[in-house]
């Protein structure tokens, strides 16, 4: 049995479908007997079986025989009809053409109404054929249909084979990552075990730590072009900065930032605990240093840098490690120095669900009205908040377009309800304060 064959539920769609459906049937089928019973009525040559004999009494009737001018008639007698032959063949001659536009009407009357017949029975037929045809047409569009869709199941069984050919050639390369793990978890226990010194072993066994961090960003990071576009516009807010005085980047990562300062012609410097990042960074011939963010700071004489920045730091940093940070970031900087910290906005919910909560090493989120207290508490003036990151208009909840079934206050409720909610759930996941010394 079909799923069309079974009685579905009183209140679902397909009952009020297939209602509807007997409905339309039971109309056909009265349209179509009235149609029927129409078509079914008697010329009048079957009506009046008497006709044609009165016609044809009528065609014999109807002239009147000539005068007979016998000897036997009087004088009077034909003078008489001397005197009455005009009118009589005046009225013979009516009778001739009275009688023969009745001869005329019923003929051609008798023609239209057998026609008339004809074509009401070749519009039964067509009623008759209608619904068959329009079901035939339905199985021919119901079979393009299904192989229509045995087609699509057919491409959709290639890619899943494709698809399934990848997901092998994946689980021989997480074998290879279990492999390529085992052996550093080799090196590590080497490297622990003294072999070589003691300075060494610690310095491969931090590597060998923080590089699992650096895999775990390399999967949620942004791409390198959006990550460009970012740090360029954020280069472009230090052009301002003093000459000479250099820009610190506090956890420069794998120095994207520290590229777009030196593309953009200003002085950068970074430092990094990571020491995976920071090898990455030697290695493209930047200025970083491998340490702590709070001591790089202290170690950095007061007044001697132009602007500093740290994008994704402070919500790894407790809350008084990430003050002490605002405080020597204040100190070291000249007089209308620029700061810039980018960090997830936890008043989006998706900022905060997806973005935050991914990353184990986060600390605490920082609503951006905190961000700005901690920054004017450590002597920070003309604080701004910029939001980024927007989330796309597909991804959130769609406003309604009015129409005559809905009134229009009910239309404007709504969509006020759908902005808010979409500010609330959908907002920029990611957000900058800008702040000057």
């Amino acid at each position: 049995m079909s799923l069309l064959d079974r009685n579905p539920p009183e209140d679902g769609p397909l009952f009020k479908l297939k209602a509807r459906q007997a409905e339309e049937d039971a109309a056909y089928e009265k349209a179509l007997a009235a149609l029927d019973r129409l078509v079914s009525f008697p010329l009048p040559v079957e009506q009046l079986k008497q006709l044609p004999a009165q016609l044809e009494a009528i065609n014999k009737l109807w002239s009147t025989p000539e005068s007979e001018a016998t000897a036997s008639r009087g004088f009077l007698d034909r003078r008489a009809t001397e005197a009455l032959q005009p009118v009589i063949a005046r009225q013979q001659e009516w009778n001739s053409n009275v009688v023969r536009i009745l001869n005329g009407f019923i003929a051609e009357e008798s023609k239209t109404l057998a026609h008339l017949r004809e074509i009401s029975a070749a519009l039964i037929q067509y009623a008759q054929r209608l619904l068959p045809t329009t079901d035939a047409r339905d199985r021919v569009a119901s079979g393009y249909a299904t192989l229509r869709s045995e087609l699509i199941l057919e491409a959709f069984d290639r890619r899943l084979e494709s698809l399934q050919r990848r997901i092998d050639g994946f689980k021989g390369l997480i074998d290879r990552v279990e492999v390529m793990g085992a052996e550093v978890r080799a090196v590590r226990e080497t490297l622990q075990n003294a072999a070589p010194s003691a300075g060494q072993a610690r310095a491969a066994v931090e590597a060998a730590e923080s590089s699992a961090y650096v895999a775990f960003e390399n999967s949620f990071r942004r791409s390198d072009k959006a990550l460009a576009t970012r740090f360029e516009k954020y280069a472009g807010d230090f052009s301002s900065a003093p000459s000479g005085t250099p820009v610190l980047d506090l956890g420069c990562g794998r120095g994207e930032f520290l590229r777009a300062l030196k593309k953009a012609g200003i002085a950068g410097r970074g430092v990094e605990s990571n020491a995976s990042a920071v090898a990455a960074c030697r290695a493209s011939g930047l200025d970083v240093v491998e340490g702590d963010l709070v001591q790089f700071l202290k170690a950095t004489p007061a007044g001697s840098v132009g602007g500093v920045f740290a994008a994704q730091v402070a919500e790894h940093l407790p809350p008084p490690v990430l003050q002490a940070l605002l405080v020597e970031a204040h100190r070291v900087l000249k007089s209308g120095g620029l700061l810039i910290l980018e960090t997830v906005n936890p008043r989006s919910v998706t900022g905060f669900l997806e973005v935050f909560n991914r990353d184990l090493t986060h600390q605490k989120p920082l609503h951006p009205d905190t961000l700005s207290f901690r920054a004017a508490a450590a002597g920070f003036v003309d604080a701004r908040i910029e939001m980024l990151s927007p989330v796309e208009p597909l991804s959130q909840l769609r406003r309604i377009e009015g129409s005559s079934s809905v009134p229009p206050a009910v239309v404007e409720a709504f969509n006020e309800n759908v902005d808010r909610l979409n500010a609330l759930l959908y907002g920029s996941l990611e957000y900058a304060l800008h702040a000057r010394r």
